[in-house]
């Protein structure tokens, strides 16, 4: 990912990847025929968009002391 992009645009472009993502698994299960290697392929990189949004997002919070 671009390191030019504020800490929002970055977010926002996983964001959109993560959407396009569940998009395209849910068209994927539609056909049980499809390659199932593809599926876990495509669950595996979603799951590490929401880990890096989640990252994102604690970095963007700034810290409190308890």
């Amino acid at each position: 990912m671009d390191n030019c992009l504020s800490a929002g645009a970055r977010l926002l472009l996983l964001k959109r990847r993560h959407r396009a993502l569940d998009e395209e698994i849910a068209l994927l299960a539609e056909n049980p025929w499809q390659n199932q290697l593809l599926v876990q392929r495509l669950k595996k990189e979603k799951l590490r968009i929401k880990d890096s949004i989640e990252r994102l997002r604690s970095e963007m919070i700034p810290d409190i002391d308890a």
